[in-house]
C-alpha cells in the first residue's frame, strides 16, 4: 500500500539545475527519514542526501554546496534541489524512505522509489 513516486528528472546542460521530487503515499503512520541515492552505470549505489524527521541533513562530499534536500511533511514529499550540475552527476536517482505503516507501527522499514533519470550533458 505504501508507494514512493519520483518525478522531475531529465536532461540538462552542465551548470544547470533540476529539482526532482518524491511523494510517499499510502497508510503511513510515521516517517523517520527520507533521502536520495544515485547509481551510475557500472558504479555502486551511493547516498546523495538524507533528511530526518527532525530536519537534520547529511550530504555526500561530492554534492555539498550544490544540492539541497528538503521535505514537505504535509504531503510526505521530499525534494532535491540540484544546482551547478556536472556530467559526473549523471545517474538514476532513487528516493528512499524509512517509515512505519499503520499495520507495522512502530516497526519501520525502508521503501524505494522506481528511480528517475538525470542526465547532464557537456
Amino acid at each position: 500500500q505504501v508507494q514512493l513516486v519520483e518525478s522531475g528528472g531529465g536532461l540538462v546542460q552542465a551548470g544547470g539545475s533540476l529539482r526532482p521530487s518524491c511523494a510517499a503515499s499510502g497508510s503511513i503512520a510515521s516517517i523517520n527519514a527520507m533521502g536520495w541515492y544515485r547509481q551510475a552505470p557500472g558504479k555502486q549505489r551511493e547516498l546523495v542526501a538524507v533528511i530526518t524527521s527532525g530536519d537534520r541533513t547529511n550530504y555526500a562530499d561530492s554534492v555539498k554546496g550544490r544540492f539541497t534536500i528538503s521535505i514537505l511533511n504535509a504531503k510526505n514529499t521530499v525534494y532535491l534541489q540540484m544546482n551547478s550540475l556536472r556530467p559526473e552527476d549523471t545517474a538514476v536517482y532513487y528516493c528512499n524512505a524509512d517509515l512505519s505503516s499503520y499495520s507495522d507501527y512502530p516497526t519501520s522499514i525502508h521503501y524505494w522509489g522506481q528511480g528517475t533519470q538525470v542526465t547532464v550533458s557537456s
